[in-house]
């Protein structure tokens, strides 16, 4: 019966700076114990003929297809461009926007 004593449960605390006192050192040693012997269990129970998965059933693609679909060209892309100061903010085929980031061209 895999079991964890006090004194580690006080080393694992210390380790994720909880402090505990010792009723809660008492209990969470039995907590941690009780998970210990259930993973024990599961360990017993697991057979080399068969394979570890991620998923006790099958799971498959819940999405679409990519299709190739028309979309729109770059010059309808831009036609939509704002306005700025009677021009649209269109620049070498690209939107333009303002400098944030203060640097020099």
């Amino acid at each position: 019966m895999p079991a964890i004593t006090r004194e580690e449960v006080a080393h694992l605390a210390r380790l994720a700076r909880i402090d505990l006192t010792d009723d809660e050192l008492d209990h969470y040693a039995g907590q941690l114990g009780v998970i210990l012997e259930s993973v024990a269990q599961v360990g017993e129970v697991a057979a080399q003929d068969i394979p570890p998965t991620s998923h006790p059933v099958p799971l498959t693609n819940v999405f679409r297809a990519d299709e190739v679909r028309p979309g729109l060209t770059a010059e309808e892309a831009l036609s939509g461009a704002p306005v700025v100061d009677g021009e649209p903010a269109v620049e070498e085929s690209r939107f333009r926007v303002p400098r944030i980031l203060g640097e020099e061209a």
